[in-house]
């Protein structure tokens, strides 16, 4: 079965937790100024802590018989960042590589993904591109994930329409499967002001392959409940559209979190409660974890997607 299927079929899918806090928390590993994690498969010690935590979040993936997906540490690894760098193009074929090693390993039915960003601050939506400098720039990424034979793409926390349109034409080129997760604000906006709704819209409409659903990340469950509560957020085209969520621990702002020295981290339960309760607004197909999850989270939610009738319920009654 393929990613697209997968999805299609609307089993839920466990999706990995955070990775970089734990990183730097548990391992005390830092980070290349230029490609941030993307560097961390060129060392003996990073390549042990990302497969110890990703064969930990795929323990619990198999545990609770739920198909998981995983992406490569690449958001900061564009073109003008590894151009920067002392690494060659070959980072991005090489961290899917790694991954892939990863999956080879697990019996548990795994997809791969390609992971990008927008060209700036993803936390202030400053430097963001327009609609055809996006396209370009984002081409060279998504083409070297292609040959790379990824399974999906995921283009995470992006806060503005503009470069968000022009990323999703320059992944739907490759052919691949992909997936837009936005910055979402409890305003039910993306940081630039643009409607839940309105930003699905206008990347549908711009778009022939379209994505294969939209999703939230760097966001605790009740912003994004919030968001998805407001009037305007309140279409058929989003409950259709929006399929998931990688859930910060703590319901702090982008910029309190961006500059927070401190870990923000909430209990595992209610973080997995209150997870399920979107399910009023959204059809709950992919969640996972980022900002201040560990393992103890992702076993909380994986324990409540496992259970189909629970995460369907509202919808299998109406």
């Amino acid at each position: 079965m393929d990613f697209l299927t997968c999805y299609t079929n609307k089993s839920p899918l466990l999706m990995e937790g955070a990775l970089g806090e734990r990183l730097k928390r548990e391992y005390n590993l830092s980070f290349d100024a230029d490609v941030a994690m993307a560097s961390l498969i060129y060392t003996n010690e990073g390549r042990q802590a990302l497969t110890y935590l990703w064969n930990e979040y795929i323990a619990i993936a198999e545990k609770h018989n739920l198909p998981f997906i995983a992406t490569t540490p690449t958001r900061r690894a564009n073109k003008e960042r590894v151009n920067q760098s002392k690494y060659s193009e070959d980072i991005i074929s090489e961290n899917v590589s790694f991954l892939r090693s990863i999956k080879a390993s697990s019996s548990t039915t795994m997809f791969t993904g390609g992971l990008m960003g927008c060209k700036g601050d993803a936390y202030q939506a400053k430097d963001m591109l327009s609609i055809e400098k996006a396209k370009k720039f984002h081409s060279w990424q998504a083409n070297l994930f292609h040959e790379s034979k990824v399974d999906f793409l995921f283009a995470a926390i992006m806060p503005a329409l503009s470069e968000a349109i022009g990323m999703a034409k320059a992944l739907e080129e490759t052919h691949l499967p992909y997936i837009i997760s936005f910055m979402i604000l409890e305003n039910g906006c993306l940081i630039d002001g643009t409607s839940i709704h309105d930003a699905i819209m206008l990347i549908d409409k711009s778009t022939q392959q379209k994505p294969v659903c939209y999703m939230a990340n760097c966001v605790h469950p009740k912003i994004l409940y919030s968001a998805l509560e407001k009037e305007f957020n309140q279409t058929p085209l989003v409950k259709e559209r929006f399929g998931g969520i990688q859930a910060n621990t703590s319901p702090l702002s982008p910029e309190e979190l961006d500059n927070s020295a401190d870990l923000k981290c909430s209990d595992s339960i209610e973080l997995a409660n209150e997870i399920i309760k979107l399910n009023e607004f959204i059809n709950l197909n992919i969640v996972g974890g980022c900002c201040g999850t560990d393992n103890t989270h992702i076993e909380q939610i994986a324990k409540r997607i496992s259970n189909k009738q629970m995460i369907f319920e509202k919808k299998s009654n109406k």
